[in-house]
């Protein structure tokens, strides 16, 4: 078999969450330049609106989504509609996250003050949501006898850090087992159900902090052997491969992308 076979993804349905900037639009713009039919939903309407243009001016075939991951009823809707409306799902990229403040580097990280209100937005937004992606994707899974769904967890789950906050430190770690939960539950029916789990990347999570503050970039880029954050494109590799044939016997699997961040 070809690389070309290998990594063929045309005609596929693919759904991808938090997909307005960073991680999220490199999924979506890669899932589109290889043939996939592309759902891309965000809660920013505006930013959406206009990456999506973009994509679509490229030769990308998409819809774009107002969605709030937060809101399970209507991220759950949302994606047994894409699977109705298109007879079939093929990739879901839960990717949708958010930080939730500083780590205990700073007074306000600590545990004893970090706020509750935080903690439960996160959990809602980082894990539940997931959860919920994850089970509204295996039903027209299970009905087609395949699929792929890859969960966007961090290695801020695999290790201890403390720029980062705990909320999102608590959270991506529950994503690590609960990818191994749903791939055990669904290998039968050939749904194949893994992790991604980057690295430090220029992306506009926590505000876009580490791309405004050179001294959050220092310390993010020395947590990483190869001295440097990562660029949003070089994860579309490892998108494609876990979307397309080349993976079929990979489920269960985290695998970092992390400039051997987890190496030492």
């Amino acid at each position: 078999m070809n690389a070309a076979d290998l990594f063929d993804i045309r005609g596929q349905v693919a759904f991808v969450t938090g997909a307005a900037s960073g991680l999220g639009l490199a999924f979506s713009e890669v899932l589109a330049a290889n043939g996939a039919h592309v759902v891309m939903t965000d809660v920013d309407a505006a930013t959406l609106g206009t990456v999506g243009e973009g994509v679509r001016r490229n030769g990308g075939s998409l819809e774009t989504l107002v969605l709030d991951v937060a809101d399970t009823a209507a991220l759950q809707a949302a994606v047994g509609e894409t699977a109705r409306k298109h007879g079939r799902l093929d990739a879901v990229f839960a990717n949708a996250g958010i930080s939730g403040g500083t780590g205990p580097f700073t007074e306000a990280g600590t545990i004893v003050n970090y706020p509750m209100p935080t903690w439960q937005h996160v959990v809602d937004v980082n894990l539940t949501s997931v959860f919920a992606t994850i089970q509204a994707a295996a039903a027209p899974m299970i009905a087609q006898r395949s699929g792929r769904i890859i969960v966007i967890s961090s290695i801020g789950g695999m290790k201890s850090e403390p720029i980062i906050g705990y909320a999102y430190a608590a959270t991506k770690s529950a994503l690590l087992n609960l990818v191994r939960h749903a791939a055990v539950d669904l290998a039968r029916y050939n749904v194949l159900v893994n992790a991604i789990a980057p690295g430090p990347f220029k992306t506009n999570i926590a505000g876009g902090r580490a791309q405004r503050d050179p001294e959050v970039a220092r310390m993010f880029a020395e947590m990483v052997p190869l001295g440097r954050m990562a660029e949003p494109d070089e994860i579309k590799g490892l998108a494609l491969f876990l979307a397309s044939p080349a993976s079929s016997y990979v489920t269960g699997a985290v695998i970092p992308i992390d400039g051997g961040a987890t190496a030492r």
